[in-house]
């Protein structure tokens, strides 16, 4: 379903989020300060504006209550990026996800209500480290502090094998979401799914024990 979408700031995160999503079909406005930035990315959204995200006025003139979602990527200018949020909640904004330069800023704007907060350096630093502790993970999502979902590249340890025979739940308490093949995605795959040679396990569990299933089980 087309959305309507404000992107506030077009750095490196903002603008990158800005063509993915006017590539998928949403109808986007790119909101920055710099029109030299702006002129930019004419191309990649269906509106823009050079405007001041701190003031009220100029957010109230272009319209921003009635998108669905407001992205906030000023992330490096703290007191920018909390009053913007400040105001997009108080406009009505639905859905107002903002980027976070450290944990201190991802609490403040939690605090004022912002419905998602995002640290891309962070997010990436962990997902790199675990890329790099095993050569086995493809992809890494944290969902929580404890709770993450991991994309498993199959060893010849369970290639050839169900995943009823595997017990990966009973002995390892994670829970096998997908089989990814190629292009091909079996989603909530069958007891008597087998595993081949080339695919992907999507698991999902306690971060102890999908590195116990990551270490043992595969």
């Amino acid at each position: 379903m087309k959305k309507q979408i404000v992107v506030i700031g077009l750095g490196r995160f903002g603008s990158s989020v800005c063509k993915e999503l006017y590539g998928m079909g949403h109808d986007i406005m790119a909101i920055d300060s710099n029109p030299e930035t702006v002129s930019t990315m004419s191309d990649y959204a269906s509106h823009t504006a050079t405007a001041d995200a701190t003031d009220e006025g100029s957010l109230k003139s272009l319209g921003v209550r009635n998108f669905e979602y407001a992205i906030v990527a000023i992330g490096d200018d703290l007191q920018a990026s909390v009053l913007c949020t400040l105001m997009l909640k108080e406009l009505g904004v639905p859905k107002v996800w903002v980027k976070a330069r450290d944990q201190q800023h991802q609490k403040i704007l939690e605090r004022i209500g912002a419905d998602r907060v995002i640290q891309p350096e962070y997010e990436m630093g962990v997902r790199t480290a675990h890329h790099i502790d095993s050569e086995k993970v493809v992809d890494y999502i944290n969902l929580s502090e404890n709770y993450s979902i991991i994309e498993l590249a199959a060893s010849d340890k369970v290639i050839g094998k169900t995943l009823g025979s595997l017990n990966i739940r009973k002995d390892y308490g994670c829970m096998i979401l997908a089989i990814k093949h190629g292009e091909d995605v079996n989603i909530a795959p069958l007891l008597e799914d087998s595993i081949e040679d080339g695919d992907i396990l999507i698991a999902m569990g306690h971060k102890d024990d999908l590195k116990r299933f990551e270490d043992k089980g595969l």
